[in-house]
């Protein structure tokens, strides 16, 4: 009598999320202000680990504020791609003090790899889509390995590469939160002026979206605010931020309802 087949152990590959847990989120929390809804997604604690990711650009101390005003705790992942401006480096230390961060994050690109695709520190200027792959992307992509959900300081009106953003997005199986996602400038600027919040030093100079040094410039009067980043270069995002497409929900018999 033939052996019964060996039973195999099927494993649950599907990610954390999916976009029905975005849009649930997103109906959800339609209408409600950043701080209200971080500060309950926080207390609910369904977001598994969790960080925000942040540039310390120029707009950066209003998610920060807010996320602090929220949960201090929360971690702050900056990816230092060793090519940063000495202001941005600086401002970063005066925002973690200033606005009280328990719980910061500093990511720096692979020595090896640099060694092997960027010896002189000169890919930028040839070929800026490897630059932003090897000393930003990547390290991020490590950083975020552990991660089930993130905070991204994304909105909508910065560039028209990102119109009609959600709060909530699916990446790679975890959640990407865009809280500022529907603010406008001016929201920004009274919110600035409400906390009184400090300002990155190069702002004044006109450096309005701040970057890498090589790769930033001034934005002219009349310009999208992301003009000075990569100018002259078919270029509008480092690549940390992508397209997302809808995950497609398991066939699991009722398991893809959303957990929100």
């Amino acid at each position: 009598m033939a052996e019964p087949a060996r039973k195999i152990d099927v494993i649950d590959a599907r990610p954390d999320f999916t976009q029905a847990d975005a849009d649930a989120l997103n109906a959800r929390f339609e209408g409600v202000h950043a701080s209200a809804m971080l500060k309950a997604l926080f207390a609910e604690d369904d977001l598994g680990k969790i960080a925000v990711v942040s540039s310390f650009g120029t707009e950066s101390a209003v998610l920060l504020h807010i996320v602090a005003e929220a949960d201090r705790n929360i971690p702050v992942t900056f990816v230092d791609t060793l090519k940063m401006f000495p202001e941005t480096l600086a401002y970063r230390d005066t925002l973690i003090h200033a606005l009280g961060i328990k719980n910061t994050n500093i990511v720096q690109p692979d020595p090896a790899t640099l060694a092997k695709m960027d010896e002189n520190g000169l890919r930028w200027s040839f070929d800026p889509d490897g630059c932003c792959e090897i000393r930003k992307v990547e390290p991020l992509a490590r950083a975020k390995a552990s991660l089930n959900s993130w905070i991204s300081g994304r909105k909508a009106f910065q560039s028209v590469t990102r119109q009609n953003l959600p709060r909530f997005e699916v990446e790679d199986g975890r959640l990407k939160i865009n809280p500022l996602g529907d603010w406008i400038k001016d929201d920004l600027e009274a919110y600035f002026k409400e906390h009184d919040l400090p300002r990155h030093p190069l702002e004044a100079e006109g450096y309005l979206s701040v970057g890498c040094a090589p790769c930033t410039s001034k934005v002219m009067p009349g310009e999208d605010p992301r003009a000075g980043r990569w100018r002259g270069w078919d270029k509008t995002e480092c690549g940390i931020h992508e397209d997302v497409t809808p995950l497609p929900d398991a066939d699991d018999g009722g398991a893809n309802d959303p957990i929100f």
